[in-house]
C-alpha cells in the first residue's frame, strides 16, 4: 500500500511541474460528458474541457451518444485558463493535425472501417473518418457504378481508405474493394461444396474458341473445355453447340475457385448405362450365347 502511495505521490510530483502551453496536444480521459461539453482528467492539478462545438466536424456526431467516460481523447489546447480555472481544449484543431497519421495507418493496413453516409454530394456520398471529410465515389460504393446514389443517403457502410493527401486535405474511402472480396469469398465457399462427379443441367452462356462457359444458376458457371465438349474432335465449339443451349454436364474437379465441366463426361455415362441395361434385359429375359449364336446360323442358311 505504501509502495501504490509513493508511486501516486510521484506522479503529483511530475504533474506540478508539468508545463502546458497553448497549440500543445495533450491526452486526457473522460470523466463527464453533457450537451455542453466533456472533461477530461489530464494527470494535472487542472481538468481540461472541450466545448461540445469543438468536439468534430462531423455533422452526425452527437457528444451524448459518441462520447463515454473513460474514453481517452487527444485534443489541442487553446487557452491555458478558460476562466474558471480549467484548460480549453480542442479535438477539432487536433484532428487537423493527428487524423491524417492515422489514415494513413488505416490506409496501409487496409483496415475495414464502419462510417455512416451524411450527405448525397456530385458523383459520390460523404462520410467521415476521426473526424475528417472523406469522400466515397459513385464507382466506389458498390461492386458496378452506382446511378441512383440518394437510397445512399445515412446508409452504413464498411469501406477503406484509399487516397490521404494531407496538404490538399483529400481522402478518399471505398466500399468496392470489400464488396468484391466478400462476393469471391461467397462464390469460392459455392464452388467448393460442389461434389465432383456431380451431373446437373446448365444454359451455354458464352462460346470462346478453348470452350463454352455453362450457367449453372445459382451465380455459378463452368468451363466445358473444347475436347470435353462431345467425343467426335471438333475444330471450335459453335460446330455442336449455340448460346442458349440447355445442356447436361459433369462435375470434373473444383480448383481454384474454377469449376471444370463435360458434357462428353455425360454422354459417356449415358451409353454406359444403356449397355448396363441391355446386358440386364438379356439376363432378365433368359437369352443365352447360345441362342443369339443359332439366330445367327438361321440367318446364315444353316
Amino acid at each position: 500500500m505504501m509502495e501504490e502511495s509513493m508511486k501516486d505521490y510521484e506522479k503529483e510530483l511530475e504533474a506540478s511541474f508539468r508545463t502546458i502551453n497553448e497549440g500543445d496536444v495533450i491526452q486526457g480521459t473522460v470523466i463527464d460528458v453533457n450537451e455542453e461539453e466533456v472533461t477530461l482528467d489530464l494527470k494535472y492539478y487542472t481538468q481540461g474541457i472541450i466545448k461540445a462545438q469543438d468536439m468534430s466536424e462531423d455533422p452526425g456526431f452527437s457528444i451524448l451518444n459518441d462520447v463515454r467516460i473513460g474514453d481517452v481523447i487527444e485534443a489541442t489546447v487553446v487557452r491555458v485558463d478558460d476562466g474558471q480555472g480549467n484548460i480549453l481544449l480542442s479535438r477539432k484543431e487536433a484532428n487537423a493535425v493527428l487524423a491524417w497519421d492515422v489514415l494513413e495507418g488505416y490506409m496501409e493496413e487496409k483496415k475495414n472501417l464502419e462510417v455512416k453516409v451524411s450527405e448525397i454530394v456530385n458523383a459520390g456520398a460523404v462520410a467521415y473518418v476521426e473526424g475528417i471529410r472523406g469522400f466515397i465515389p459513385a464507382s466506389q460504393l458498390d461492386v458496378s457504378y452506382v446511378e441512383d446514389l440518394e437510397p445512399y443517403k445515412g446508409r452504413k457502410l464498411t469501406v477503406r481508405v484509399i487516397t490521404v493527401d494531407r496538404e490538399k486535405e483529400k481522402l478518399v474511402l471505398s466500399a468496392r474493394e470489400i464488396l468484391k472480396e466478400q462476393a469471391k469469398e461467397e462464390h469460392d465457399h459455392k464452388v467448393a461444396m460442389i461434389v465432383p462427379g456431380t451431373i446437373s443441367e446448365g444454359v451455354v452462356e458464352s462460346l470462346q474458341p478453348y470452350g463454352a462457359f455453362v450457367d449453372l444458376k445459382d451465380g455459378l458457371s463452368g468451363l466445358v473445355h473444347i475436347s470435353q465438349i462431345c467425343q467426335k474432335r471438333i475444330k471450335k465449339p459453335s460446330e455442336v453447340l449455340k448460346v442458349g443451349d440447355k445442356v447436361k454436364v459433369k462435375v470434373l474437379n473444383t480448383n481454384d475457385g474454377k469449376i471444370s465441366l463435360s458434357i462428353k463426361a455425360v454422354e459417356e455415362n449415358q451409353e454406359a448405362d444403356e449397355a448396363e441395361e441391355f446386358d440386364e434385359k438379356q439376363f432378365s429375359t433368359g437369352e443365352s450365347v447360345g441362342t443369339s449364336l443359332g439366330d445367327l446360323f438361321k440367318k446364315l442358311g444353316f
